[in-house]
């Protein structure tokens, strides 16, 4: 029985939405517009990826999303997005970490996997995976400088992924070092860690999921 499943990423300027099919994917709709369109596109390109695929909504056995960290904004429109779905739809709900999803783009037979995305200033979320994406360190909000990661980098390669990249090449001169550079996460990867969760019953209760912001949002008031 073919298992489908929605999956979207909202958590970085790339809106992107795939449907994938006995976790592969089938059918993939991005742009990675760097003014954040994601209110604008989410629901044009989740109709589009459906229209594509020609199945309808009622085919959907689950709908993924990326739950950060992330954009405050692009997580808030992502899951609220999903969880409408789950909720008109009453399909079951999975929750994909952003980062384990990008180290997916990273393809080693040695070394380790520092998946990160841009935070304020000189900062960083990161989290790091062994080369069968195993998690071997949890995702972390850190302030990078020119011994970050040097535990790591001393005696293996450190490939480098995610729009927090540029900042981290500008300090870190290693031989170990590798910058994948130019690459966002994408719902593309979702497909096959979505379809293994479906599969084991790892779902999130609809009503209470709220993304993974990893800090508090803080809105600045405006001036008088």
């Amino acid at each position: 029985m073919n298992v489908y499943i929605l999956n979207i990423e909202t958590a970085t300027t790339n809106c992107s939405v795939s449907l994938s099919k006995n976790g592969e994917t089938i059918v993939l709709k991005e742009d990675n517009d760097k003014n954040y369109s994601h209110a604008e596109r989410l629901h044009v390109y989740i109709d589009d990826v459906l229209k594509e695929a020609k199945i309808t909504t009622e085919d959907i056995d689950a709908i993924a999303v990326s739950k950060g960290p992330g954009s405050y904004t692009g997580l808030r429109i992502g899951v609220s997005a999903a969880k409408g779905l789950c909720f008109a739809l009453d399909k079951p709900l999975i929750a994909i970490p952003t980062l384990e999803a990008l180290a997916n783009q990273v393809k080693i037979k040695d070394g380790v996997i520092v998946s990160m995305l841009d935070a304020r200033r000189m900062e960083v979320y990161s989290a790091i995976y062994d080369s069968n994406y195993n998690q071997i360190r949890a995702t972390e909000a850190q302030i990078l400088d020119e011994i970050a990661f040097s535990d790591y980098l001393e005696n293996q390669k450190v490939y480098f992924i995610g729009n927090g990249v540029g900042k981290t090449k500008a300090l870190i001169n290693h031989p170990n070092a590798v910058f994948v550079e130019d690459k966002l996460p994408s719902s593309n990867e979702m497909s096959l860690l979505a379809c293994t969760k479906y599969k084991k019953g790892d779902t999130e209760d609809v009503a209470y999921f709220e993304p993974y912001y990893l800090k508090d949002f803080v809105a600045l008031k405006k001036k008088a």
